[in-house]
């Protein structure tokens, strides 16, 4: 019987997203923890394993590609000696574009291939369009003969994410340095489930943009909510007929406005969707269901069993 593929999942950066790669050959050798050399994009590059895939599927662009080799002590102390020049890389680079009156780019940090014959330079700019920089290239490629000299435009979040520092909620390092491996999508529309003013300085991160948190517990949010009335909606309470004026989706109760003018507190349990179920009493008088309005004259009867409760029509429980 053919042995499954051997599949580790790598990470490039310390808070990066992880690659699939097979280890087949290397089965009895490589293990979490493990720093390898694999082929990618940007040439040759060290990543370190993070995880084994159990019962793989193939992936859809294709077979996986394999590990090189292990990496060895000497590629380790190899891999630091370039990664001390990225630095120096960076602060070069932002002097050539200085010299060259390059002022709407913010040039954010610079990348060695392990063999250091690439340097990827990953730089942002406020209109979000791809420069080209010919220019600039061309003047690193003289300052770096022996080396291909690439740029790369990244995004907001990714200069936040590199650049690290002390989160907008207060937090001294932000998620997105600490643990966050890839961006999700997000919109207002979180915040506003979520009952988060929408005050630019309460939903906007260091980025400029909608904060990473936003969508933590906004799936909670979502189908709490479905279990309670809406505002606006009247319903029916311990204390009479009221009007929901505010909803504590993760709490599971709403405030009720009631006829005598008292504002009062109730759980979901405790509350009635009267619109919903007067509607149901109303299909349920209007005769057949060919006749939703009444005046039914086809003489089919309404079933004498009760009408099918409809999607709501219960007591909200949790």
């Amino acid at each position: 019987m053919q042995a499954s593929p051997y599949i580790v999942g790598i990470r490039f950066q310390k808070v990066g997203k992880i690659y699939h790669f097979d280890a087949s050959r290397y089965r009895d050798n490589v293990a979490p923890g493990d720093f390898v050399l694999v082929d990618t994009s940007r040439g040759t590059q060290m990543g370190q394993v993070i995880q084994i895939i159990q019962n793989p599927s193939t992936p859809l662009e294709g077979p996986w590609k394999s590990i090189l080799r292990k990496a060895t002590p000497q590629d380790l102390v190899l891999r630091q000696g370039w990664q001390r020049k990225e630095l120096e890389a960076t602060i070069n680079c932002r002097a050539k574009a200085s010299e060259l009156r390059i002022t709407d780019v913010k040039f954010v940090s610079s990348e060695y291939s392990f063999d250091g014959g690439r340097l990827s330079i990953q730089y942002s700019n406020e209109t979000g369009d791809k420069l080209e920089l010919r220019e600039l290239r061309r003047a690193m490629q003289r300052l770096y003969p022996q080396t291909q000299i690439e740029f790369h435009m990244i995004g907001p979040r990714d200069v936040a994410k590199i650049l690290g520092g002390m989160g907008a909620c207060g937090l001294e390092s932000r998620c997105c340095s600490t643990f966050l491996t890839e961006f999700s999508p997000i919109s207002i529309k979180m915040a506003k489930e979520q009952g988060i003013s929408l005050t630019p300085t309460e939903i906007t991160g260091m980025c400029g943009r909608l904060r990473c948190c936003l969508v933590y517990e906004y799936e909670q949010y979502v189908e709490a909510r479905k279990l309670l009335p809406k505002r606006g909606k009247r319903v029916g309470t311990p204390f009479g007929e009221g009007k929901v004026v505010d909803v504590l989706p993760i709490k599971g109760s709403v405030y009720v406005l009631l006829e005598n003018g008292a504002q009062h507190e109730f759980m979901r349990h405790e509350v009635e969707p009267l619109e919903e179920l007067e509607a149901i009493r109303k299909k349920a008088e209007s005769g057949c269901d060919k006749h939703p309005e009444g005046g039914c004259d086809c003489g089919k009867q309404q079933p004498s069993s009760p009408p099918k409760k409809q999607k709501g029509s219960r007591r909200y429980r949790g």
